[in-house]
Protein backbone atom coordinates (compact mmCIF):
# COMPACT_ATOMS: atom_id res chain seq x y z
CA UNK A 1 0.00 0.00 0.00
CA UNK A 2 1.42 3.86 -0.85
CA UNK A 3 2.42 5.30 2.32
CA UNK A 4 3.24 8.78 3.21
CA UNK A 5 6.56 9.16 1.40
CA UNK A 6 5.48 7.23 -1.83
CA UNK A 7 2.12 9.64 -1.69
CA UNK A 8 4.31 12.79 -0.85
CA UNK A 9 6.34 11.72 -3.47
CA UNK A 10 3.32 11.40 -6.46
CA UNK A 11 2.54 15.19 -5.24
CA UNK A 12 5.82 16.48 -6.32
CA UNK A 13 5.78 14.39 -9.84
CA UNK A 14 2.47 15.60 -10.54
CA UNK A 15 2.32 19.40 -8.90
CA UNK A 16 3.78 21.22 -11.99
CA UNK A 17 1.89 19.67 -14.81
CA UNK A 18 -1.14 20.34 -12.60
CA UNK A 19 -0.82 23.49 -10.90
CA UNK A 20 -2.78 26.62 -12.34
CA UNK A 21 -4.22 24.07 -15.64
CA UNK A 22 -7.57 24.12 -16.34
CA UNK A 23 -9.71 20.65 -16.71
CA UNK A 24 -10.93 20.33 -20.28
CA UNK A 25 -12.79 16.46 -19.25
CA UNK A 26 -13.14 13.84 -16.82
CA UNK A 27 -13.53 10.80 -18.03
CA UNK A 28 -14.22 7.92 -15.68
CA UNK A 29 -14.50 4.24 -16.96
CA UNK A 30 -15.36 2.79 -13.93
CA UNK A 31 -16.71 4.52 -10.82
CA UNK A 32 -16.75 1.75 -8.44
CA UNK A 33 -13.86 2.36 -6.33
CA UNK A 34 -14.04 2.54 -2.64
CA UNK A 35 -16.74 4.76 -2.63
CA UNK A 36 -18.59 4.94 -5.71
CA UNK A 37 -17.08 8.13 -7.83
CA UNK A 38 -19.73 11.04 -7.75
CA UNK A 39 -21.99 11.19 -11.13
CA UNK A 40 -21.32 14.66 -11.13
CA UNK A 41 -18.12 15.01 -10.54
CA UNK A 42 -17.12 15.58 -14.56
CA UNK A 43 -19.71 18.50 -14.59
CA UNK A 44 -18.09 19.77 -11.83
CA UNK A 45 -14.52 19.81 -12.68
CA UNK A 46 -15.01 20.60 -16.68
CA UNK A 47 -13.61 24.62 -17.51
CA UNK A 48 -12.08 24.52 -13.48
CA UNK A 49 -8.26 25.69 -13.12
CA UNK A 50 -6.05 23.60 -10.40
CA UNK A 51 -4.83 26.12 -7.73
CA UNK A 52 -3.47 23.98 -5.62
CA UNK A 53 -2.14 20.20 -5.02
CA UNK A 54 -1.68 19.46 -1.29
CA UNK A 55 -1.05 16.63 1.03
CA UNK A 56 -3.27 15.74 4.04
CA UNK A 57 -1.87 12.36 5.45
CA UNK A 58 -2.01 9.92 2.77
CA UNK A 59 -4.69 11.74 0.85
CA UNK A 60 -4.09 14.46 -2.51
CA UNK A 61 -5.90 17.22 -2.28
CA UNK A 62 -6.39 19.07 -5.74
CA UNK A 63 -7.73 22.80 -4.88
CA UNK A 64 -10.20 24.70 -6.86
CA UNK A 65 -11.70 27.34 -6.63
CA UNK A 66 -15.53 25.45 -5.18
CA UNK A 67 -14.08 22.83 -3.52
CA UNK A 68 -11.77 20.00 -3.59
CA UNK A 69 -10.83 16.83 -5.16
CA UNK A 70 -9.96 14.48 -2.73
CA UNK A 71 -8.03 11.30 -4.04
CA UNK A 72 -6.69 8.21 -1.93
CA UNK A 73 -4.47 5.57 -3.98
CA UNK A 74 -5.67 2.70 -1.92
CA UNK A 75 -3.43 -0.48 -1.86
CA UNK A 76 -2.33 -0.22 -5.53
CA UNK A 77 -3.64 2.49 -7.35
CA UNK A 78 -1.37 5.25 -8.62
CA UNK A 79 -1.39 8.63 -10.97
CA UNK A 80 0.41 9.06 -14.16
CA UNK A 81 1.03 12.25 -16.19
CA UNK A 82 0.74 11.56 -19.57
CA UNK A 83 1.66 13.92 -22.58
CA UNK A 84 -0.77 11.85 -25.51
CA UNK A 85 -3.89 9.92 -24.99
CA UNK A 86 -2.46 6.80 -25.15
CA UNK A 87 -5.22 3.76 -25.12
CA UNK A 88 -6.24 3.11 -21.69
CA UNK A 89 -5.47 -0.65 -20.33
CA UNK A 90 -7.54 -2.89 -18.18
CA UNK A 91 -7.32 -1.10 -14.55
CA UNK A 92 -7.05 2.59 -15.76
CA UNK A 93 -9.96 4.12 -14.44
CA UNK A 94 -10.07 7.62 -14.63
CA UNK A 95 -8.47 10.42 -16.79
CA UNK A 96 -8.24 13.85 -15.97
CA UNK A 97 -7.82 15.89 -19.17
CA UNK A 98 -5.72 19.14 -19.04
CA UNK A 99 -5.96 22.03 -21.34
CA UNK A 100 -2.30 21.85 -21.40
CA UNK A 101 -2.08 19.19 -23.27
CA UNK A 102 -1.55 16.91 -20.51
CA UNK A 103 -3.67 14.46 -19.17
CA UNK A 104 -3.72 12.68 -15.41
CA UNK A 105 -4.55 8.91 -15.49
CA UNK A 106 -5.33 6.79 -12.34
CA UNK A 107 -4.76 3.07 -12.39
CA UNK A 108 -5.99 0.57 -10.01
CA UNK A 109 -6.07 -3.08 -10.20
CA UNK A 110 -7.65 -3.45 -6.51
CA UNK A 111 -9.63 -0.39 -6.98
CA UNK A 112 -9.28 0.47 -2.97
CA UNK A 113 -8.92 4.31 -3.57
CA UNK A 114 -10.88 6.84 -4.13
CA UNK A 115 -12.05 9.95 -5.97
CA UNK A 116 -14.37 12.24 -3.96
CA UNK A 117 -15.82 15.60 -3.75
CA UNK A 118 -15.44 18.38 -1.04
CA UNK A 119 -17.13 21.54 -1.16
CA UNK A 120 -16.38 22.21 2.57
CA UNK A 121 -13.54 23.09 4.44
CA UNK A 122 -11.00 19.64 3.93
CA UNK A 123 -10.57 19.72 7.82
CA UNK A 124 -13.83 19.18 8.15
CA UNK A 125 -14.41 16.19 5.93
CA UNK A 126 -15.09 13.10 7.64
CA UNK A 127 -12.56 11.84 6.07
CA UNK A 128 -9.67 14.06 7.75
CA UNK A 129 -11.20 15.80 10.68
CA UNK A 130 -9.92 13.25 12.81
CA UNK A 131 -6.20 12.79 12.16
CA UNK A 132 -3.62 13.73 14.14
CA UNK A 133 -0.38 15.92 13.18
CA UNK A 134 1.33 15.28 10.14
CA UNK A 135 4.84 13.74 11.01
CA UNK A 136 7.02 16.42 9.22
CA UNK A 137 5.64 19.66 10.29
CA UNK A 138 6.25 21.57 13.52
CA UNK A 139 3.06 20.13 15.20
CA UNK A 140 4.71 16.80 15.80
CA UNK A 141 7.54 17.42 18.33
CA UNK A 142 8.42 15.53 21.69
CA UNK A 143 5.97 17.61 23.69
CA UNK A 144 3.26 16.39 21.12
CA UNK A 145 4.05 12.91 20.98
CA UNK A 146 5.04 13.11 25.00
CA UNK A 147 1.43 13.85 25.54
CA UNK A 148 -0.08 11.10 23.28
CA UNK A 149 1.97 7.75 25.02
CA UNK A 150 1.68 9.14 28.41
CA UNK A 151 -1.34 6.91 29.53
CA UNK A 152 -0.81 4.52 26.68
CA UNK A 153 0.27 0.64 27.29
CA UNK A 154 -0.39 -0.22 23.69
CA UNK A 155 3.08 -1.60 22.31
CA UNK A 156 4.79 1.93 20.87
CA UNK A 157 5.24 0.06 16.98
CA UNK A 158 1.36 0.47 16.84
CA UNK A 159 0.97 3.73 18.55
CA UNK A 160 3.22 5.14 15.89
CA UNK A 161 1.13 3.59 12.88
CA UNK A 162 -2.24 5.07 14.67
CA UNK A 163 -3.33 7.97 12.58
CA UNK A 164 -4.73 9.56 15.73
CA UNK A 165 -1.55 10.01 17.03
CA UNK A 166 0.89 10.83 14.19
CA UNK A 167 -0.46 10.38 10.22
CA UNK A 168 1.62 8.46 7.70
CA UNK A 169 4.24 6.13 8.88
CA UNK A 170 2.85 3.29 8.03
CA UNK A 171 4.35 -0.45 8.64
CA UNK A 172 8.21 -0.05 6.97
CA UNK A 173 8.87 3.26 8.20
CA UNK A 174 7.45 2.17 12.26
CA UNK A 175 10.06 -0.61 11.91
CA UNK A 176 12.56 1.65 10.20
CA UNK A 177 12.35 4.40 12.65
CA UNK A 178 11.80 2.15 15.99
CA UNK A 179 15.20 0.68 14.93
CA UNK A 180 17.13 3.67 14.40
CA UNK A 181 16.40 5.16 17.54
CA UNK A 182 16.80 1.51 18.98
CA UNK A 183 13.58 0.82 20.54
CA UNK A 184 11.94 -2.31 21.03
CA UNK A 185 8.70 -2.18 19.20
CA UNK A 186 6.59 -4.39 21.42
CA UNK A 187 7.43 -1.55 24.41
CA UNK A 188 4.40 0.35 25.84
CA UNK A 189 4.02 3.84 24.74
CA UNK A 190 4.31 4.87 28.45
CA UNK A 191 7.55 2.92 29.22
CA UNK A 192 9.41 5.51 27.06
CA UNK A 193 11.06 8.29 28.64
CA UNK A 194 11.59 12.06 27.37
CA UNK A 195 15.10 10.95 25.76
CA UNK A 196 13.32 8.27 23.93
CA UNK A 197 10.30 10.07 22.70
CA UNK A 198 12.74 12.59 21.57
CA UNK A 199 15.10 11.13 19.35
CA UNK A 200 11.84 8.73 17.80
CA UNK A 201 10.49 11.82 16.53
CA UNK A 202 13.71 12.72 15.22
CA UNK A 203 13.88 9.18 13.53
CA UNK A 204 10.41 9.60 12.36
CA UNK A 205 11.23 12.81 10.26
CA UNK A 206 14.76 11.50 9.13
CA UNK A 207 13.08 7.87 7.88
CA UNK A 208 10.32 9.74 6.22
CA UNK A 209 12.45 12.09 4.53
CA UNK A 210 14.78 9.91 3.68
CA UNK A 211 12.00 7.68 1.74
CA UNK A 212 10.89 10.61 -0.15
CA UNK A 213 14.46 11.68 -1.47
CA UNK A 214 14.71 8.11 -2.81
CA UNK A 215 10.66 7.84 -4.53
CA UNK A 216 9.73 5.80 -1.60
CA UNK A 217 9.50 2.11 -0.91
CA UNK A 218 9.63 -0.41 -3.93
CA UNK A 219 6.26 -2.10 -2.95
CA UNK A 220 4.45 -4.89 -5.33
CA UNK A 221 2.14 -1.79 -7.11
CA UNK A 222 3.31 1.24 -6.65
CA UNK A 223 5.45 3.53 -8.91
CA UNK A 224 5.35 7.36 -9.40
CA UNK A 225 3.90 9.51 -11.93
CA UNK A 226 7.05 9.28 -13.67
CA UNK A 227 6.12 5.22 -13.47
CA UNK A 228 9.24 4.78 -11.56
CA UNK A 229 9.36 2.35 -8.25
CA UNK A 230 11.28 3.45 -5.31
CA UNK A 231 13.92 2.34 -3.58
CA UNK A 232 13.76 3.44 -0.21
CA UNK A 233 14.05 -0.56 0.64
CA UNK A 234 16.95 -1.22 -1.21
CA UNK A 235 18.83 0.42 2.16
CA UNK A 236 16.11 -0.56 4.97
CA UNK A 237 17.85 -1.93 8.22
CA UNK A 238 15.20 -3.98 9.11
CA UNK A 239 12.30 -4.20 6.83
CA UNK A 240 12.18 -7.15 5.20
CA UNK A 241 15.24 -8.90 6.40
CA UNK A 242 13.82 -11.63 8.70
CA UNK A 243 16.82 -14.12 9.50
CA UNK A 244 19.75 -11.59 7.92
CA UNK A 245 22.15 -10.27 9.92
CA UNK A 246 21.92 -6.37 11.54
CA UNK A 247 24.02 -4.03 9.68
CA UNK A 248 25.33 -2.55 13.10
CA UNK A 249 25.67 -5.92 15.05
CA UNK A 250 25.86 -8.75 12.90
CA UNK A 251 22.28 -10.31 15.25
CA UNK A 252 19.84 -12.09 13.68
CA UNK A 253 16.77 -9.64 12.77
CA UNK A 254 13.60 -11.11 13.81
CA UNK A 255 10.14 -10.86 12.72
CA UNK A 256 6.94 -10.95 14.77
CA UNK A 257 2.94 -9.95 14.30
CA UNK A 258 1.71 -6.90 15.68
CA UNK A 259 -1.82 -5.62 14.95
CA UNK A 260 -1.80 -8.38 12.00
CA UNK A 261 1.21 -6.52 11.02
CA UNK A 262 4.33 -8.05 10.27
CA UNK A 263 7.64 -6.57 12.85
CA UNK A 264 11.20 -6.75 11.63
CA UNK A 265 13.78 -5.51 14.50
CA UNK A 266 17.06 -6.56 15.90
CA UNK A 267 16.85 -8.07 19.39
CA UNK A 268 20.99 -6.79 20.53
CA UNK A 269 20.09 -3.15 18.84
CA UNK A 270 16.70 -2.36 20.33
CA UNK A 271 15.89 -2.03 24.16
Amino acid sequence: MPELPEVETTRRGIHDHLLNAKVTELIIRNPRLRWPVPADLPELLSGKTIYSIARRAKYLLLGFEHGTLIIHLGMSGHLRILTEAFPAEKHDHIDLILDNGKRLRYHDPRRFGSWLWCNTPTNEHPLLKDLGPEPLSLTFDSANLAQKLSTRRTAIKQLIMDNHVVVGVGNIYASESLFRARIAPTRSGLSLNDAEISLLVATIKETLNEAIAAGGSTLKDYVDSDGRSGYFMLNSYVYGRADQPCRLCGTIIKTIRQGQRATFYCPQCQQ
